[in-house]
């Protein structure tokens, strides 16, 4: 079969024929793939600043946003059947006894850093006609979200942010859980009266949008900051959605809500814009990093004004990566709940499907649009 993998000793990004995998245990799946996204961490991988091939192979094969169609299980699988539309989780877990993290089955949190990572490190990904993987890390999409699905694995960053982010907002004794419910998922903001809660998303790409949309089904009134000016296809999508579109050049119209935002999702990975927006946190809230910079020279930051801010106002900053099981299950849910409520909003994020021939273009190059995807379905015969 064909899979797009990187040489890490030799520093080549290659299009091979490997063997087709196939079913060793009687719990796992074979799939077929249907697409796999793009994203920043599959190109800093093909720039070599990581990826850590699996064990005894001088090669990786990397994608870990992933869509694929059952076509085999293995006799003691119950939960899937052929024809089933899956993704699959990315993390797994050490081996470590002492981790309780992963022997509790939330290897997100693993604690000694000896998990692997499909398409990243130590597990071949998804960027191949065929995945084998325990039915367990597989997860049933709708045909409904077939356009979408492959959307999933980069929203389970916010779900697994947001479902964190009120497990803290419920140590405030006035917190009203129902307001903002990320099991029920709350449709409009101020449904239930009460307090409106803000949130702030800094950068407008494929992980911020999605951030937004999930703020906005919790009950977040929202904002996005992108330096694009507006009007441009990522402010209408913004705006779609009942959001608030922030360019570069509207900063000022923002001066008001200074002290008010809630919660802070940053998206972007710059570290400088991430600790700007620090200073707009109001009392009590929430920072939450998604993004992982480069590493770079060294920058000054006023680190005592974010430290006495964090003191004085009871700030919680926090990050997060991959996501568990938990997470992947609500982001299937909220990507339902978004095609119901926002059908042509949610279908746009993915701006480019492209046959496997094309990975060079996509991986190497600079391509316009928010989510670009390489589909199988395109490849001949």
């Amino acid at each position: 079969m064909k899979a797009v993998a990187v040489f890490p000793r030799t520093r080549e990004l290659k299009l091979i024929d490997v063997e087709e995998p196939h079913i060793d245990r009687p719990t796992e799946v074979k799939i077929r793939m249907l697409e796999v996204g793009i994203c920043g961490t599959d190109k800093e991988i093909c720039r070599f600043e990581y990826g850590t091939p699996p064990e005894g192979s001088d090669y990786l094969i990397i994608g870990h946003e992933s869509l694929g169609e059952v076509v085999e299980v293995g006799p003691e699988v119950t939960n899937l059947k052929a024809g089933d539309l899956v993704v699959t989780m990315v993390r797994r877990p050490c081996a470590h006894p002492e981790c309780r993290p992963c022997q509790a089955g939330h290897q997100d949190f693993c604690s000694t850093g000896d998990f692997a990572e499909r398409g990243i490190k130590g597990r071949h990904g998804f960027m191949a006609e065929y995945a084998v993987d325990e039915a367990e890390y597989m997860h049933v999409v709708a045909p409904a979200c077939r356009d979408v699905g492959v959307l999933v694995e980069p929203l389970t960053i916010a779900t697994k942010a947001l479902t964190q982010a009120l497990k803290v907002l419920q140590r405030l004794p006035w917190f009203d859980p129902d307001q903002l419910d990320m099991v029920n998922q709350i449709r409009q903001v101020g449904s239930r009266g009460g307090k409106t809660y803000h949130a702030l998303v800094l950068g407008a790409g494929a992980v911020g949008l999605l951030g937004a949309m999930a703020l906005r089904t919790v009950g977040f009134d929202t904002y996005v900051y992108d330096r694009q000016p507006a009007p441009n296809p990522r402010s209408q999508l913004v705006e779609s959605i009942g959001g608030h579109y922030i360019g570069e050049e509207a900063l000022h119209d923002f001066q008001h809500l200074i002290g008010e935002i809630e919660l802070v999702y940053e998206a972007t990975g710059a570290s400088q814009l991430a600790f700007r927006a620090v200073k707009v946190l109001a009392p009590n809230s929430i920072f939450i990093f998604t993004g992982v910079p480069s590493l770079g020279a060294a920058s000054e930051l006023d680190t005592d004004i974010i430290m006495r801010n964090a003191v004085l106002y009871n700030q919680v900053i926090m990050g997060t990566v991959n996501a568990g099981k938990e997470a992947f299950a609500l982001a299937i849910r909220g990507l339902g709940i978004s095609m119901a409520l926002w059908p042509t909003a949610a279908q746009s994020l993915v701006t480019g499907r492209y046959p496997l021939h094309a990975y060079r273009e996509l991986l190497l190059g600079q391509p316009s649009g928010i989510k670009n995807v390489l589909s199988f379905t395109t490849m001949p015969s």
